[in-house]
C-alpha cells in the first residue's frame, strides 16, 4: 500500500496505529523493541529504564523477554523497571499484588538486581504516601526518564489508574478507581465489594516524559475504548485521548481490539472496497440503520451520500441492492432451529434432513442455555427433537456464602426431623461459618463447599432444564476439571476436558450443537469452553463419520448480541414464549435478585435476556422486517 493510501485509510486515526493478526504475533514485536533497547544501551554501559504494566495484556511480551533470557542470553543486569501501579492497600504477597504478579511473570525468571525493581508501595500508612510518590518521580527523573513506557488500556480510557478526570500534567499520585474499574477486577478479588478503592498510580505527565509509549490491546472487549483513544476527541472523561498529544506514542493491536476503527469497521468512508457479500451486507443494513430507514426504502442519494458510491455505481441501481440484503436478512428467520420438516430448505438457515435431530446444547456455567438460547431450547424440545444439554462447568464459584450456609443448615434440619445424628454437620457448619469469616479476597473455597455451592447449582439446571421439556437422561453434567484448577494454576491444561467432551459428543453424535460464542474476553470461562469443544469436534472429524453432518450454531450470552449482518439464524420467540423462557431462567434462584459476578449489568440475568432479545427484534424491524415479541440470535462456525 502506498503512503498515500495508508494516510487516506487512517485519515481518522490520530495517533499512530499497528495492527497485527493476533496478540502473540505482536508481543513478539514489543519484546524485540524492548530487547533491542537493552542491548543498545548495555553496548554504551547505560541502564535500560523501563515502564512496566500488569494485568493480562502484557502477559506475552513477558513470556517472549523470558524466552530471550533463556534461550538467547539477552541479560537484565543492567536494566531499572518502574512499574505503573498498584492497588492500595496491598500486601505485597497478596495474589492481586502487583508485586507478586512481575515477579510470577517476569523477574523471578531473569537476571534483573532486585535493588533495580520499582513497584508502587501498597503497604504503606496513608500519611507516607505523597512523600512516597516525590519520590517515584525522583527515581525516575534520576535515571534520566523512562526509555520505553508500555501500557495497556482500561474500558474506562484510564491508562495506569489514571481515571477519568485526571489530568495530563498529573504526576505519581493516590487516585480512587472508577465503578467499572473495580467491576472488571471483580473476578480477581471474589466480588466487587471486595475491590480495593484506591491505587497508587503513576500521572499522565509521568508517562509522557518515556522517550517511547508503547499501549497494548487485545480482544474484542477493548475495541470500542480503543476507537474512542485513537479518533475520538482530547478529553479527560478518556485518559488515553491525552496520548494524541505525544510524538512518542504507537498503539499495538491485534485484529480485534482494531476493529471498532473506522478502516475496519465502515471501510466504504474511507477507501474504496472489494465488495464481498458479507461487506456489502454490513454496509447496507449500517446505512439503514444510519437514517434510521428500512433497507427497501434507501436511495441512491443515500448510499452517494454516505460513502458507499462505489458500492452503487459497481452493482447498483441500488433498489435491487437493497432488495438482495433484505432477502438475505429475511432467509435467516426461522421457527423452525432443526430445521422444517418436509420444506424446501435451500433458502433456510438449518436443513430439514433428518426431520428429527439429535442436538445438544453446551452451556458453560449452569444457566446460560436458558438465559441466552432458552426460547430456542425450549422450541427444538416442544418440536420434537432428541435434544440434550451439556452444563460444562459446576458454578460453584458464583453462589453466595450464605446460600451454601442456608442449605447446610437444611440438611441439618431434615436430619433432625428424621431422627438423625447431627454431630458431624454442626460441626462441619461451625468449621464453614469460621472459613467464610476469615476468607481472603477471592481464596478458594475448600473441597467440601465447592461441592456444597456446585449441588446448589446443579438442582436449578436440572429444574431448568427439566422445565424446558427434557428428559433427565438427556442432562449432562461435565464438570470439567480446568474450571475448579484454573483458580490456582493459570496455566492450566485441557486435555482432559476435550477428552471427556469427545467421550460426551461421541455418545449423543447429535447433528447440532449449540454452544456459546462470547469471545471478547479470551481468557473467560466462555472461550475456553468454547475452545474445548471446537478441538473436539476437529479431533473427532478426523475419525467419527457423523462429525461431517454436525452443524455448530454459536448464541451469545446475556451481556451483548451478535451484529444484525453477523446473525445467520434468527429465531423469533411470541410474548408466550418469552414468559416461558423467563420462568425457566427462575429456576436459577441463587442467581436472582443479585448474582456474585453481575459484570456491567445491574439488573437481572432474565431482565437482560428479554431486553436484549427484544432489541434485536427491534432492529429487525427497523430494517423493515417482521415486528416480533423477540428474536434469540445464532451465528454458525465452520470448523
Amino acid at each position: 500500500m502506498s503512503r498515500l493510501n495508508l494516510l487516506e485509510e487512517t485519515r481518522f486515526e490520530k495517533l499512530p496505529v499497528k495492527v497485527f493478526p493476533d496478540q502473540l504475533q505482536a508481543c513478539k514485536v514489543v519484546a524485540r523493541r524492548i530487547a533491542d533497547v537493552i542491548i543498545a544501551k548495555q553496548k554504551n554501559n547505560q541502564k535500560a529504564v523501563l515502564g512496566l504494566a500488569t494485568g493480562v495484556t502484557p502477559i506475552n511480551v513477558y513470556k517472549e523477554l523470558i524466552r530471550l533470557h533463556k534461550e538467547e542470553g539477552l541479560s537484565f543486569y543492567n536494566v531499572v523497571t518502574f512499574n505503573l501501579d498498584e492497588y492500595y492497600p496491598m500486601q505485597a504477597d497478596a495474589i492481586q499484588s502487583y508485586v507478586r504478579f512481575m515477579n510470577e511473570n517476569l523477574f523471578d525468571h531473569i537476571d534483573i538486581d532486585r535493588f533495580n525493581i520499582h513497584i508502587p508501595d501498597g503497604t504503606l500508612n496513608r500519611e507516607q504516601i505523597e512523600a512516597f510518590c516525590l519520590a517515584y518521580e525522583k527515581k525516575i527523573s534520576a535515571y534520566n526518564g523512562l526509555d520505553i513506557q508500555l501500557l495497556g488500556i482500561g474500558r474506562t480510557g484510564h491508562i495506569g489508574f489514571n481515571e477519568p478526570g485526571s489530568a495530563p500534567n498529573s504526576g505519581t499520585r493516590l487516585v480512587t478507581l472508577a465503578d467499572l474499574t473495580r467491576r472488571d477486577a471483580s473476578r480477581d478479588f471474589g466480588g466487587k465489594e471486595k475491590v480495593p478503592t484506591k491505587a497508587i498510580t503513576m500521572g499522565i505527565g509521568t508517562i509522557f516524559k518515556a522517550r517511547e509509549i508503547i499501549l497494548m490491546a487485545w480482544n474484542e472487549k477493548k475495541a470500542s475504548i480503543v476507537k474512542k483513544a485513537v479518533e475520538g476527541e482530547l478529553s479527560s472523561d478518556v485518559p488515553a485521548t491525552f496520548l494524541q498529544l505525544s510524538d512518542n506514542v504507537e498503539f499495538i493491536l491485534d485484529v480485534d481490539a482494531a476493529s471498532a476503527l473506522t478502516r475496519f469497521n465502515t471501510p466504504w468512508l474511507v477507501k474504496d472496497c472489494q465488495w464481498t457479500d458479507e461487506l456489502k451486507k454490513k454496509a447496507v443494513i449500517w446505512l439503514a440503520q444510519t437514517l434510521n430507514k428500512p433497507i427497501l426504502k434507501l436511495t441512491e442519494d443515500d448510499y452517494n451520500n454516505h460513502g458507499m458510491a462505489q458500492l452503487a455505481t459497481e452493482q447498483g441501481p441500488v433498489y435491487n441492492i437493497n432488495i438482495h440484503i433484505f432477502n438475505q436478512i429475511q432467509h435467516t428467520i426461522t421457527g423452525w432451529p432443526g430445521g422444517k420438516p418436509n420444506a424446501d430448505d435451500s433458502q433456510r438457515p438449518e436443513r430439514a434432513v433428518p426431520a428429527k435431530k439429535s442436538s445438544i446444547v453446551f452451556s458453560p456455567h449452569p444457566d446460560d442455555d436458558v438465559i441466552s438460547m432458552g426460547g430456542t431450547f425450549i422450541r427444538l424440545a416442544d418440536q420434537g427433537h432428541d435434544v440434550h444439554v451439556a452444563y460444562q462447568t459446576s458454578g460453584n464459584t458464583a453462589v453466595w456464602d450464605d446460600d451454601a450456609l442456608r442449605f447446610i443448615e437444611f440438611s441439618i434440619d431434615l436430619a433432625k426431623s428424621e431422627g438423625r445424628d447431627t454431630t458431624e454437620q454442626e460441626a462441619f457448619y461451625q468449621q464453614t461459618r469460621l472459613f467464610f469469616q476469615s476468607k481472603l479476597p477471592n481464596q478458594a473455597d475448600t473441597k467440601p463447599i465447592q461441592t456444597i455451592k456446585g449441588l446448589i447449582r446443579k438442582g436449578e439446571a436440572i429444574a431448568g432444564a427439566r422445565f424446558a421439556g427434557l428428559p433427565d437422561s438427556n442432562i449432562h453434567f461435565q464438570n470439567l476439571p480446568f474450571y475448579d484448577r484454573m483458580k490456582t494454576d493459570k496455566k492450566a491444561n485441557f486435555e482432559d476436558d476435550i477428552v471427556q467432551t469427545m467421550q460426551l459428543l461421541n455418545a449423543v453424535k447429535p447433528q447440532q450443537v449449540f454452544a456459546a460464542g462470547d469471545f471478547a474476553d479470551p481468557h473467560g470461562t466462555h472461550k475456553v469452553c468454547f475452545d474445548i469443544i471446537q478441538q473436539a469436534l476437529v479431533r473427532l472429524k478426523q475419525t467419527e463419520t457423523w462429525v461431517k453432518d454436525c452443524w455448530l450454531w454459536l448464541y451469545r450470552g446475556a451481556w451483548h448480541e451478535f451484529e444484525i449482518h453477523e446473525i445467520e439464524m434468527a429465531v423469533p420467540l411470541s410474548p408466550q414464549e418469552v414468559e416461558r423462557k423467563r420462568l425457566a431462567i427462575f429456576k436459577h434462584q441463587s442467581q436472582k435478585d443479585l448474582p456474585v459476578f453481575p459484570g456491567d449489568d445491574a439488573r437481572e440475568f432474565w431482565v437482560r435476556a428479554e431486553h436484549r432479545t427484544s432489541e434485536t427484534a427491534k432492529a429487525y424491524d427497523g430494517l423493515g422486517l417482521a415486528n416480533y415479541e423477540a428474536i434469540e440470535a445464532f451465528k454458525r462456525y465452520r470448523f
